[in-house]
């Protein structure tokens, strides 16, 4: 017989960044695993180091790395660590982004822009990422940027869920914040019954980034319960501007739900005194204690995450978990 044959065990291992180390604790927690011990440091100049404790080689290695601000640092401490994983033998690589940066940027609106979401992907792939990880992108053919698996995970089943706990679906009614997020909407509405769906008319400069407007609401949502959804909130702009015109056309109270709390600069003063009843997101994002105020809610991230990652392990189907989100 020629060659060696060997009975060896797949081993799975997870790491992480410094950015969100608390949603990569509850995940591993929910793996039953604990955290690879990982050195990572920056010196006097900013130049980030990286190295793994243990040996790492033949494993499936899954690298997880929020983006909250200081997003650049973040991206690199995620590639470095991607290269390091590479270097050290690993078998498979999997960059685990809850929140995949530059998201927004997807696309050429003017003459001599660049597409930074498409090259994002370029950088993980030369990196050595095998396959990412993410949730509820924004734009869902920003996956074909990437060129090998992309895990698209979906929040909505975990935000619904909580969500129709804190309504009576007779008496409410779905709101898309654009146009753009209707199909999501519609994906709401169907999950909670058959809810109608509305969507706030808006419109948006171009050229001045964080700055759009809702002009009117076009649907019904008098005397209803309006529940605004989006993926990402970031200086929370146009999601006070809904809210402020749901209330205006006649809502009786309005509760927002996203993915993404980015909640950068004037966010947390417009969202708390926008009028909204209540705001739900997740922890795909860190949520520091100074962003927390009456009426939000942060729902866990980590089971969907975890379950995701066990399926990928197992040589699973991933698709299976979000059959009905769809």
């Amino acid at each position: 017989m020629t060659g060696i044959n060997m009975a060896t065990n797949k081993r799975l291992v997870l790491a992480t960044g410094r950015a969100h180390m608390q949603l990569a604790d509850d995940v591993a927690k929910e793996l039953g695993i604990e955290l690879l011990p990982v050195d990572a440091r920056d010196f006097a100049n900013s130049e980030i180091y990286v190295r793994f404790t243990e040996s790492i080689r033949g494993a499936d290695v899954f690298i997880l790395e929020s983006h909250p601000a200081p997003i650049n640092k973040w991206v690199m401490e995620h590639l470095i660590m991607i290269d390091a994983a590479k270097r050290a033998s690993a078998a498979r690589i999997t960059a685990v982004m809850p929140c995949y940066p530059y998201a927004r940027q997807d696309k050429k609106h003017l003459g001599r822009e660049p597409i930074s979401s498409r090259l994002i992907a370029d950088l993980y792939k030369t990196a050595g990422a095998d396959r990412i990880m993410s949730v509820d992108l924004h734009a869902e053919q920003a996956q074909g940027f990437f060129d090998g698996p992309v895990d698209h995970l979906w929040a909505l089943p975990t935000l619904v869920d909580y969500v129709r706990t804190r309504i009576d679906p007779s008496e409410a009614v779905v709101v898309s914040p654009d146009a753009g997020r209707i199909k999501v909407a519609e994906k709401w509405g169907k999950r909670l019954g058959g809810v109608p769906l509305a969507f706030v008319h808006k419109t948006r400069d171009i050229n001045r980034p964080n700055m759009a407007k809702a002009n009117r609401v076009v649907g019904d949502v008098s005397g209803k319960t309006a529940i605004i959804v989006d993926d990402l909130i970031d200086t929370a702009g146009t999601i006070a501007g809904a809210v402020k015109v749901v209330l205006e056309a006649g809502a009786k109270d309005v509760i927002v739900a996203a993915t993404h709390g980015v909640l950068s600069g004037p966010a947390i003063e417009r969202l708390s005194t926008c009028g909204l009843r209540e705001l739900v997101i997740t922890d795909t994002l860190p949520i520091e204690e100074e962003k927390r105020f009456d009426g939000l809610t942060v729902l866990p991230i980590a089971p969907v995450l975890a379950q995701a990652i066990r399926e990928i392990f197992e040589g699973g189907s991933v698709t299976s978990l979000f059959t009905s989100a769809y």
